[in-house]
């Protein structure tokens, strides 16, 4: 076992589930795997979780991110729940909806969590897409597939600069364009906008209509195997596969969250 500088074990014993599996065997010759353990309750809502965490746990860092300095920005879970509830009300107020939704071209950050939080939190679509496809591409053919088959009403690019040119190329006229800083030229909202838009009751209207069923994002394969294909998760199936994982690794139970 390893230690830290200051003495710390390094390495600890985590509790994970055995991978005991029930084989059924059909007439057919189809076989049948599956787990003999139950998959626990789960909310409606992976939202939900935020709501929950907000009220148990306001003070509690719930993201975190290195700035360039090295330094840690963090976000509470209450501060979260309130900026998300602010985002919310903003692509309320753009129309955003299932058939308008938003597609996400950077990789994991602050804003893009919040983003993404407060579309699920009112039932938007979003899509995050590899930031591969706009800033390795030689000729955008994925990222612009991609946007011919999520008809965007709104994109967001953390970046600006790094994302201009390929935004130049694929962004439609009359698409808004959200970024955490500018590009150099193209015209672009400021995420911040998005935060100060006050918040209405129908923030909890929008929310109260989202269930199981309602489309939380559409994940795009990598298009090893021909072009990008979307595939959608619904809040159930977003909430289900959490359960899932801590079931398979019980030692995510023992974490404070």
């Amino acid at each position: 076992m390893t230690t830290s500088a200051a003495g710390a074990p390094r390495i600890r014993p985590v509790r994970i589930a055995t991978n005991d599996v029930i084989v059924s065997h059909r007439a057919d010759g189809v076989v049948y795997l599956r787990s003999p353990r139950e998959l626990g309750p789960y909310p409606v809502r992976l939202t939900d979780a935020l709501d929950e965490w907000a009220d148990r746990a306001p003070d509690r860092t719930y993201l975190a991110q290195r700035t360039e300095s090295g330094a840690w920005r963090t976000v509470t879970y209450a501060d979260a729940r309130t900026r998300v509830r602010h985002i919310a009300q903003a692509l309320l107020d753009r129309g955003l909806s299932q058939e308008r939704p938003i597609l996400i071209l950077s990789g994991n950050g602050i804003d893009h969590g919040l983003l993404a939080l407060a579309a699920m939190y009112v039932g938007v679509i979003y899509a995050p897409i590899a930031p591969a496809y706009s800033l390795q591409a030689r000729d955008y053919a994925a990222l612009r597939l991609v946007f011919e088959r999520m008809q965007p009403a709104l994109v967001f690019a953390a970046d600006g600069a790094a994302f201009e040119r390929a935004l130049g190329e694929v962004l439609p006229s009359g698409v808004e364009l959200v970024t955490s800083t500018p590009p150099n030229q193209l015209r672009s909202t400021p995420f911040s906008d998005l935060e100060a838009t006050p918040i209405t009751s129908r923030v909890d209207e929008a929310k109260a209509r989202v269930d199981g069923d309602t489309i939380a994002k559409v994940l795009f394969t990598s298009g090893s195997t021909g072009r990008p294909k979307g595939v959608i998760n619904t809040q159930r199936m977003l909430c289900a596969n959490q359960i899932m994982m801590r079931t398979a690794m019980p030692f995510l139970g023992d974490e404070r969250r």
